[in-house]
């Protein structure tokens, strides 16, 4: 009987071992995270030097390397799954996840041909389905898994430009000899749509960005005067780029209103949904994204408010073969035999190899059913209104903006009133506001024991509070504002 020849696979009783450690590493994590520091507090250098090693001629057994990852990694990770994490736009994973990313790695499928995954591709089918469903958008739509939202809005905009200007061959021909095609957001339209334009040849000078109204939302009638002005100067309004929750603040733009502009000048109409699009399935939010239904193409995070970990997200558009008239392109080596007219992802995206991003997606409709999601989405955005509430009681907090969804902007004022009573130029008080609040942000992530962010907003620096977690609740909120109080006397 010949030898088995050498493979990198170990017995599977040794790999079964391995696979117990990694439990044992997961749940201890999971057991201590509430107690554990939210932001790790390691100087980079620190970090830097637990990795500086030369490239490894020969191996080590995997349980020592498991023990070393436990010290260098697993102990002192940013606690993005934790309840005290307030910054950017985390919201921590689920368990049921953690099983499916396991079992995707495990079988290692390529969803790019249906054979080559027959069940992940019919699950990444049924997933855009329920999506649509969940949204309240179309009955029948197409869709791919990107790995988020820059990506999903990079998607959607290629869609919008190679169907919009498909009469002019711009897949064959490119921009050449076109008249600028021109693209219109709000100043407050996350950077990926800025840097998709430039990717996609548009070009950043032809992103028009459209003031707002107080609220942080699109001014419709600057928006009209814009288009007109530059339909009348000889340039080719294109595209209108609708926020459903804007990361700064969770503004939603009037998507119906929105939907009319695009309508009456033939323009696509492509809405950033990848923070606020998922509590469209709100019955008491369904009002704020009246229009979203009429949208040409829409991007998601499923890693946002469906509690997906790290990464997944998702480009709508309307039905498949936007797609496949976007990105299909034969090749000898994948065109051929007798089941040419199976789904193919290949055909519908970008990318030939795609790994199995669905499932975790999947796995979740199926475990918690979309009741129970609905139920934490709603769970989050009362909270974010305690912590308005909360604020706006306090008398050392100011609340700067509370959107219609999970995002809290607000400062820290201690007793600069009365400290600075002898103040009587506002601006120097707010420069003083302004250097306080910012000096604070710095010295929580170094305390560690909570992470939270700030931005600009009408030229205040205020600290950023996004819920979007489904482990926090009330008890987090106030430990959050104690936390902030905290840390700031000591400054």
């Amino acid at each position: 009987m010949n030898e088995r020849e050498p493979s990198l696979d170990r017995p599977l009783d040794e790999f079964q071992r391995d696979l117990v450690q990694c439990v044992e590493l997961i749940i201890e994590r999971y057991r201590t995270m509430h107690d554990a520091n939210t932001h790790p507090g390691v100087d980079e250098a620190v970090v830097k030097s637990w990795f500086d090693e030369a490239l490894p001629d020969a191996g080590m057994p995997v349980s020592e390397l498991l023990a070393d990852v436990d010290k260098t990694v697993i102990a002192h990770p940013t606690m993005n799954i934790g309840a005290r994490m307030f910054a950017y736009v985390m919201s921590g994973g689920t368990q049921v996840s953690v099983l499916a990313e396991l079992l995707a790695s495990a079988l290692d499928q390529n969803v790019a041909k249906w054979h080559l995954a027959p069940s992940m591709t019919e699950i990444e089918r049924r997933v855009i389905a329920w999506t649509a469903e969940f949204l309240g958008f179309n009955s029948d739509p197409g869709g791919a898994l990107v790995s988020g939202g820059s990506a999903a809005n990079l998607t959607g905009l290629t869609v919008a430009r190679n169907l919009f200007a498909e009469r002019a061959g711009v897949r064959e021909q490119g921009l050449f000899g076109m008249a600028p095609l021109v693209t219109y957001a709000s100043t407050q339209t996350h950077a990926s749509v800025e840097k998709s334009v430039e990717l996609l040849g548009l070009g950043s000078a032809n992103l028009r960005k459209v003031p707002t109204h107080d609220d942080f939302t699109i001014d419709v009638a600057a928006l009209r005067q814009r288009i007109t002005a530059d339909r009348d100067g000889g340039l080719t309004p294109f595209c209108i780029v609708a926020n459903a929750g804007t990361v700064n603040t969770g503004a939603i733009d009037p998507m119906d209103q929105l939907a009319d502009v695009a309508q009456e000048f033939g323009l696509w109409l492509h809405v950033d949904a990848a923070y606020g699009g998922f509590a469209a399935a709100l019955e008491s939010k369904r009002m704020c994204y009246a229009g979203l239904e009429r949208a040409d193409s829409i991007a998601l995070d499923y890693h946002k408010w469906l509690y997906q970990p790290f990464e997944v997200g998702c480009t709508l558009v309307r039905n498949w073969q936007a797609l496949e008239r976007t990105f299909n392109k034969s090749a000898e080596y994948l065109d051929y035999g007798a089941h040419e007219a199976r789904f193919d992802f290949s055909k519908h995206h970008f990318a030939l190899s795609r790994n199995a991003k669905a499932f975790k997606v999947w796995m979740t409709f199926k475990t918690y059913g979309a009741q129970q999601l609905r139920a934490m989405i709603a769970k989050d955005i009362d909270n974010a209104a305690y912590l308005a509430d909360c604020v706006e009681q306090a008398e050392d907090f100011e609340l700067v903006e509370h959107g219609p969804l999970a995002i809290i902007c607000f400062r820290y004022r201690g007793e600069i009133d009365s400290i600075h009573v002898d103040i009587a130029d506002i601006e120097h008080e707010r420069a003083q506001l302004n250097t306080l609040n910012a000096r604070l942000l710095d010295a929580l992530e170094l305390d560690g024991r909570i992470f939270i962010t700030g931005t600009l907003l009408r030229g205040k620096h205020v600290i950023r509070a996004c819920i979007i977690n489904h482990r926090t609740g009330r008890a987090d909120v106030d430990f959050l504002l104690a936390t902030i109080r905290s840390v700031a006397r000591t400054l």
